[in-house]
């Protein structure tokens, strides 16, 4: 927020009046807004200072982003959802096929799939699992994730950009910096996974959603339509904020009562519904599918390959109806199912549940996984909000009611199975915290201690880099983390790398591997001999952390007795690797002694 020196009585009054009106927007009381200082500019010229502070920092910033992304393109094996994401979008760019693969919708999948369009290279299903065959699933890997890479820089902008007209230059680099330097964003921007991209559009929505409340004009209002729209195709669990901000579309009348429905902003919401539902059609190649009704059951034809999709329903009519992007609401009714009913095998300090659904699990998963800077200034935010000496705009204040949206319904999901499933309501608080700095300005020592927690936060990621995606914050000893939590919290099934080199570098050694993961090990070059529940072998024995937990074994506990024997090494964070001597050995004590967490 640099100006030039004024240097009459009129360019006083006019930047006065300026700055007051600047000064009125602004989510922060008016004592912490910069006045003086920036008109009595001294030391290096105005523009060499915006050179700095608008282009070369966040450039280095998203050089360094982007050099830690390839680090781990490089050195993590594939995670247990990618190969089945790559394929399906293979299949729906080749053969128009959504129906066997709509446990989501298909926006990332098809985003990642585009540059293999021009290969032959091939995947096939072993045993249910999909496997990149031809070439190997290193060369699928630096092909889909970097589209992912390049999606967590367009958020990286988006945030520096709000920052930046919110607060200012200075704000908009603090909020970056801990953006890149935070290893939950950089490994779910490296993987070829949807909630990358289901965290950039929630994000997005949030922005074009304040944006229109600010001027909401038919260009704005169509617009608002399509980022729903790609915030509908992003991922299931974003269909509660998309009824957010059609309700707050439909209800923003500053000058009406909300009792006079007939005054609502009806034509604005049927704007933003159509473009919304044209975006998802077209989300869905434009297919329209066949649903016929019958006595006692419905039957739904698709396009692709898939045969007829036949459910057995109380229905007593006979009718035929035709219904676009179909197979949105029959993956749609799966997820709700699954999540709401059905739930999904968790672990949760300690306890295994075939269901989940534990209330606690996300606020503890952020406790516990959230870098101990971010979740220290986010408090620091909140008391000062708490104390009315940061004051937030109404407009900001609905931007900040979708992470809270988001969260509570984040709550009682019964899908616990990772830190990614709350990693859109992230940027927001990167955003809010962004406000620290404005508060700061006129206090060197508190800037000081700023950049100080930003430097802290690098060396605290490095303490996992390359593998962010194992990540817990300092009060968790590495070796005690698959204890509190597993899945991808910790363990996707990416040290299959790490595994091979520890092989090169072991060649004398006999290895058997209990590995979570959907990749055949073998494709990354691994000789190791696999490792069944039941089994008890001798030599060197390597066990995912995720089946120490157990919760996908019919056993929990079977890979427990390994624990009463030496561990060598931990590799890549996930992959305990422990020496069974062929003699007896004697009993010790493990963490998990009796096979109980």
């Amino acid at each position: 927020m640099y100006r030039a020196r004024s240097t009459t009585n009129a360019g006083y009054t006019a930047t006065y009046a300026a700055l007051a009106m600047i000064r009125s927007k602004l989510p922060f009381p008016a004592e912490h807004v910069v006045e003086d200082r920036d008109l009595r500019a001294s030391g290096s010229p105005a523009p060499r200072r915006n050179f700095v502070v608008r282009i070369l920092i966040p450039s280095l910033l998203c050089l360094l982003y982007g050099a830690q992304c390839a680090w781990f393109i490089g050195t993590q094996s594939m995670t247990a959802d990618e190969p089945e994401h790559i394929a399906a979008g293979l299949d729906a760019w080749r053969h128009g096929e959504f129906r066997s693969w709509d446990d989501q919708p298909p926006l990332a999948r098809l985003l990642f799939a585009l540059p293999l369009l021009d290969t032959n290279w091939r995947f096939e299903t072993v045993a249910g699992e999909i496997e990149p065959i031809r070439p190997g699933p290193e060369s699928w890997a630096w092909r889909a994730r970097p589209v992912n890479v390049l999606l967590g820089f367009l958020l990286a902008g988006l945030l520096w950009t709000t920052a930046q007209r919110r607060f200012s230059a200075g704000a908009a680099n603090f909020a970056l910096a801990l953006f890149v330097f935070s290893p939950a964003l950089i490994a779910h921007f490296s993987v070829a996974a949807i909630d990358g991209v289901a965290t950039l559009l929630i994000f997005a929505t949030a922005l074009q959603v304040a944006r229109w409340r600010r001027q909401p004009s038919f260009a704005e209002t169509l617009l608002l339509g399509l980022v729903l729209g790609g915030l509908l195709l992003a991922k299931f669990h974003t269909l509660p904020l998309f009824a957010l901000a059609m309700g707050v579309v439909l209800l923003h009348k500053p000058h009406a009562s909300l009792l006079k429905p007939w005054a609502w902003n009806w034509r604005a919401l049927v704007i933003v519904f159509a473009s919304a539902f044209f975006t998802v059609w077209a989300g869905y190649f434009f297919h329209v599918s066949r649903v016929t009704f019958q006595p006692g059951q419905v039957t739904a034809t698709f396009s692709g390959y898939s045969p007829p999709l036949v459910q057995h329903l109380p229905v007593s009519f006979h009718a035929k109806v035709y219904i676009p992007a179909c197979e949105y609401l029959t993956g749609f009714g799966n997820v709700v199912h699954h999540s709401w009913v059905r739930g999904h095998r968790s672990f949760f300090l300690g306890e295994v549940s075939q269901r989940g659904g534990w209330k606690l699990y996300f606020p503890v998963v952020i406790l516990l996984k959230w870098p101990t800077t971010v979740l220290l200034l986010a408090a620091a935010m909140l008391a000062l909000t708490a104390r009315r000496r940061l004051i937030w705009t109404a407009d900001f204040r609905v931007l900040m009611f979708f992470p809270a949206f988001f969260f509570f319904f984040a709550v009682f999901s019964r899908i616990n199975i990772g830190d990614r499933h709350i990693l859109p309501i992230y940027p927001f608080v990167l955003l809010a915290c962004a406000a620290l700095w404005e508060y700061a300005r006129r206090q060197r020592a508190l800037q000081a201690l700023l950049v100080a927690a930003v430097l802290a936060q690098a060396a605290d990621g490095l303490r996992y880099a390359p593998d962010y995606l194992s990540y817990f914050n300092v009060f968790v000893r590495p070796e005690r983390s698959y204890t509190l939590l597993s899945d991808s919290n910790l363990d996707w099934g990416q040290g299959l790398i790490a595994l091979r080199r520890y092989e090169q570098q072991h060649p004398g050694e006999e290895l058997h591997l209990a590995y979570f993961g959907r990749v055949r090990p073998s494709l990354y070059g691994i000789r190791a001999a696999p490792l069944e529940e039941t089994d008890r072998v001798t030599g060197t024995v390597v066990v995912s952390a995720t089946h120490l937990t157990g919760q996908y074994l019919r056993n929990p506990s079977s890979d427990h007795w390994v624990l009463q024997y030496p561990r060598k090494i931990i590799l890549n964070h996930t992959l305990h690797v422990f020496d069974v001597p062929r003699e007896p050995h004697p009993h010790q004590q493990s963490e998990l002694g009796s096979g109980k967490m």
